[in-house]
This record gives structure tokens, sequence and C-alpha cells, in this order.
């Protein structure tokens, strides 16, 4: 059985605990959604609101898994590509965001430094995958 290079493991790591970021996000999302619409910019007041916000929870959860299982198998050509795939829901949030009347500065900031991550680690990613 061959052992993974560090920088492999490094990604590994870091990507699995993006997934657990990621997994507890959606969870928080499905079982508190007042909490979560507030942290999320959303009014916790509107009923609509607290459904679409157990809806990203469970998109948020989808998510973490298919990174979390993409890392586990050791697919990161296939990770490179569903994490730069993603850069299409922070962006997608942050026009949401601007769209909306409640957001706030710090709102724009999680879901901007959402966008960094999710880019950052797919190339990262596809470097290792061309690297193997």
């Amino acid at each position: 059985m061959s052992e993974r290079p560090p920088v492999g493991k490094a990604l590994a790591m870091t990507i699995t605990l993006l997934a657990c970021v990621f997994a507890g996000l959606g969870v928080l999302f499905v079982l508190a959604p007042v909490p979560a619409a507030s942290f999320y910019g959303i009014d916790p007041e509107s009923s609509s609101g607290l459904f679409y916000v157990r809806a990203v929870g469970f998109r948020d959860l989808g998510l973490a898994s298919y990174l979390f299982g993409l890392t586990l198998a050791q697919q990161f050509r296939a990770l490179s590509i569903v994490m730069l795939s993603t850069l299409i829901i922070p962006a997608g949030d942050i026009l949401l965001l601007a769209a909306s009347d409640g957001a706030q500065p710090i709102h724009y900031l999680l879901h901007a430094a959402s966008f960094l991550c999710f880019a950052g680690s797919g190339l990262w990613a596809r470097r290792s995958a061309s690297a193997r």
C-alpha cells in the first residue's frame, strides 16, 4: 500500500475540515433555522425564509458528503471539478444577499470567505491531481 505524499495528506485534511464545517452548518440550518437565518442574513421572522434556510442546510449536508466521499476515495481530479463548480453556490448567495434588504457586511464576508476556500482548495486539488 503506497503512502500519500505530504501534500496529498495536507489537502485531504484541509478538505475534510471544510466538509466538517459544512456538515456542521447543514445540521445547524436544518435543526435550528431561526438562529441560522440570522447567521445567513435572512429575516428569522419569515416562514418562507426559514424553509429556505432549511433547504440551504440540506444543500450544505450534501456538499459535505460529496467532499468527504471524494476525499476519502482520493479522487482529487473529480474533487477539483466539484469544488470549482461549487463556486456557483457562494457567488449565487452573494447575489441573493445583494437583492435582499437585510444583508449586513458580515454576511457578504462569510460568503466571500466560502468562495475563496472553494477556489483555493479546488485549485490545490487540481494541482495535486496533475502531479499524480
